[in-house]
């Protein structure tokens, strides 16, 4: 295999998690009596531009079916996240009912409501057709696509440029990033700004979160390769921000290369940082396999003791993370009886791989569990806030990244 943007010989695996079924590909009843599809979920970097990257198996249309059941409006503290940022953008560059937005990979509108509300015209990109709809249920116009070079200059040609592009947590998931990098360029106004955000791989490798790693994330981003994808499309950085979110994520700030707006210090910082942490080292990857072996392996630990001890341990959240880490660790209902989540679009289903049932979160309160692990960890303080009636009998709450810990 080579280098998904610079072509270059893969020869360095940075992390090898057996196989595994799709994140996010929920079982229903009869699915349970038919077979499941595998897929090696086996990472690598490359030497040249750091990219890290899954090998080549799952097809994207495989993975981001109509079904798919991710929906971004279920989580409060991101709808939170979402408005705020719309908002910022507006006042930022001073937008108008003249002015024109484009979300790439809008899944249910939870972004572009803000901008609709504002008066400013805008226009969603999702492939996924149960997203969608929910978004144009909002009013919204969506094109229910995958985003690609060919389709934005179809966009420009039909005279809908946009002075701001978003892509919220699709970067990480295009197979071809590239092409999908250079359509973000033809459908982007000149002096108009592209903002994108995506995991940090710097926040990965520091947090040993392992477990967002899934065959719908082709790619593990850092800013130093960020930069270099930008500059092959004719793309320059303006700007990066930290973000909480996601376990740290990163907003960058995109324009055409010969926009008038001069990069700030904050991207030479990062970059500089990222040096520092040795993201441009191979050893500091080489390393990564022992230390997701070691949460995975005190995981699996924990739950087989407190079935020895007789203790009830459910989960919350059926999160993609949450499948990547049980299929790891091998867990299946004998040591975690179901998943609770706050979806109605997963409830009454299976999670792919272990075919742990997920629940509402009533069947906690049914079921009164001695410990509950937080999937998706990166939401515990929501989840827990939400939850608190688990502590009336003495329940605890449990997270394994990036150790265990009990609370």
């Amino acid at each position: 295999m080579r280098c998904r943007f610079c072509e270059t010989q893969l020869k360095h695996v940075f992390i090898d998690l057996g196989f595994a079924p799709p994140s996010n590909a929920y079982l229903t009843l009869n699915d349970l009596n038919l077979p499941e599809k595998y897929y090696p979920l086996k990472i690598k970097v490359c030497s040249n531009c750091w990219l890290v990257q899954t090998e080549d198996y799952a097809q994207a249309d495989e993975l981001f079916s109509p079904e798919y059941a991710y929906f971004s409006s279920t989580s409060t503290g991101w709808l939170s996240h979402a408005a705020n940022y719309a908002q910022t953008m507006i006042n930022q560059l001073g937008l108008t009912r003249a002015s024109h937005v484009i979300e790439v990979a809008s899944n249910d509108g939870y972004l572009l409501k803000n901008f609709l509300a504002a008066g400013i015209p805008c226009l969603g990109i999702e492939p996924t057709a149960s997203t969608a709809a929910a978004a144009e249920r909002l009013g919204i116009s969506v094109l229910c696509k995958f985003f690609s070079e060919a389709l934005g200059k179809s966009i420009a040609a039909d005279g809908k440029k946009a002075d701001l592009v978003v892509g919220n947590n699709v970067f990480a998931h295009v197979p071809d990033i590239n092409d999908f990098t250079r359509g973000l360029k033809v459908i982007l106004k000149s002096g108009g700004t592209i903002t994108l955000e995506f995991p940090h791989l710097m926040q990965l490798l520091e947090h040993v979160q392992f477990d967002t790693i899934y065959h719908e994330h082709f790619s593990y981003l850092s800013l130093y390769t960020v930069s270099r994808v930008f500059q092959s499309a004719g793309l320059r950085l303006l700007d990066v921000e930290q973000l909480s979110t996601h376990g740290g994520s990163l907003r960058v700030f995109g324009c055409h290369e010969d926009d008038d707006r001069a990069t700030t210090i904050a991207v030479n910082a990062l970059l500089a940082e990222e040096m520092q942490c040795g993201m441009q080292n191979m050893d500091t990857y080489n390393k990564f396999q022992v230390r997701a072996n070691r949460v995975k392996d005190e995981l699996l630990a924990f739950l087989i003791e407190q079935k020895r001890r007789g203790k009830k341990v459910v989960a919350y959240g059926a999160a993609a993370k949450g499948n990547t880490l049980l299929n790891y660790a091998g867990v299946k209902p004998d040591l975690l009886s179901f998943i609770c989540d706050a979806a109605l679009s997963k409830q009454g289903k299976f999670m792919p791989g272990s075919h742990i049932p997920i629940l509402t979160p009533q069947a906690m309160r049914e079921c009164r569990p001695d410990f509950v692990v937080i999937l998706p960890w990166n939401l515990a303080d929501e989840i827990v806030k939400s939850n608190a009636f688990v502590r009336e009998w003495g329940g605890k709450f449990v997270t394994a990244i990036p150790k265990l810990h009990i609370f």
